[in-house]
């Protein structure tokens, strides 16, 4: 009897060992390869000074310049490729940055340097053909956070859109950050930024609660807050009301109030109450492959696809609007 007993607590902790080296294994495995497309004929390949990229330029001298950020997907996807190509053709130098998993970088969103962003932005200001008084930053998802972060700290950025934007600066994209917290996803000389833990989720495979339940303690982490009013350009935000993988209707608002309390110039959000998650970037038809995979995040492909449509004509205009001039003393 004790022999049996004792082959049985050994296939216990055999058992026990083995699940935790497994999950172990899943936490710290490499991410798998992110897309990484090629610039196509009207753009170039940068991999220089610390910098992966694809560029983009209109061709024309002291045009005005825009970092463009893709979200937690990384590498350097086809949905921006096809926003870099929109905005080439209405006449922007458009730097479309590589900022995780990409060659060089982190293979997963965790402490990513904001140093990265300024390089890219340094590197669109020393081009001759960029008119480096007209810097602007457009980001959706994880790329709107950073976007807004960045902002905030580097001087000159005259306009900012943000797609389903966030408030706050959230903890990194790896099985250790989402686990355990206290690991952000973005340094600054080596420091981490302060950032907020998730919080639980309702027992379903639904990203939404965790960060609306995150959200609800803000309140004992304001540090975690993104400082919009250091922010002395404009703003443009978009969101879905009914984004499945994060708040941004609500985070928007929660920008746009800062702004207001603050006293900086009015933001703008536009909002699309049938939209999702794929409420802003390149007008595509709902029945293509992109529409359909965003429509599992929120909304339909439909009401996605015409949230597009409405929103890019916007989001060019207002790059217009405020790039055009030369900015106030």
């Amino acid at each position: 009897m004790k022999r049996r007993w004792k082959i049985a607590i050994g296939v216990v902790l055999f058992l026990v060992v083995a699940a935790g080296g497994l999950f172990a294994w899943n936490l710290l495995k490499p991410a798998k390869p992110a897309e990484i497309v090629d610039a196509g004929t009207t753009g170039r390949r940068i991999d220089e000074g610390g910098l992966f990229a694809n560029y983009f330029t209109a061709g024309q001298a002291r045009r005005p310049g825009i970092l463009l950020l893709g979200g937690s997907e990384g590498g350097l996807g086809k949905d921006l490729k096809l926003q870099a190509l929109l905005l080439q053709k209405a006449g922007y130098n458009v730097l479309h940055l590589g900022y995780f998993n990409v060659p060089g970088k982190h293979s997963k969103l965790e402490r990513v340097p904001l140093e990265h962003f300024y390089r890219g932005l340094d590197w669109l200001k020393a081009r001759p053909e960029v008119d480096g008084t007209a810097l602007a930053i457009v980001g959706y998802s994880k790329g709107a956070e950073a976007a807004l972060l960045v902002a905030t700290r580097y001087p000159g950025v005259r306009a900012v859109v943000a797609g389903m934007p966030s408030n706050v600066v959230w903890d990194g994209l790896s099985g250790p950050a989402i686990l355990f917290g206290g690991i952000s996803s973005w340094s600054q000389g080596g420091t981490p930024v302060p950032s907020l833990a998730y919080g639980s989720g309702d027992g379903s495979k639904d990203l939404l609660p965790v960060f609306v339940n995150a959200l609800a303690e803000l309140g004992k982490h304001p540090e975690t807050e993104i400082p919009v009013e250091r922010f002395a350009g404009r703003l443009l935000m978009v969101c879905g009301e009914r984004d499945l993988l994060w708040p941004s209707c609500p985070m928007g608002r929660a920008v746009e109030a800062r702004a207001r309390k603050a006293g900086r110039p009015a933001v703008q959000l536009l909002t699309y109450p049938e939209a999702g998650h794929a409420v802003m970037g390149a007008p595509l038809p709902p029945e293509h492959k992109t529409m359909r995979h965003w429509a599992t995040i929120g909304g339909t492909a439909q009401a996605n696809a015409a949230a597009r449509a409405d929103s890019w004509p916007k989001v060019v205009a207002f790059l217009d609007a405020t790039l055009a001039n030369p900015p106030a003393p």
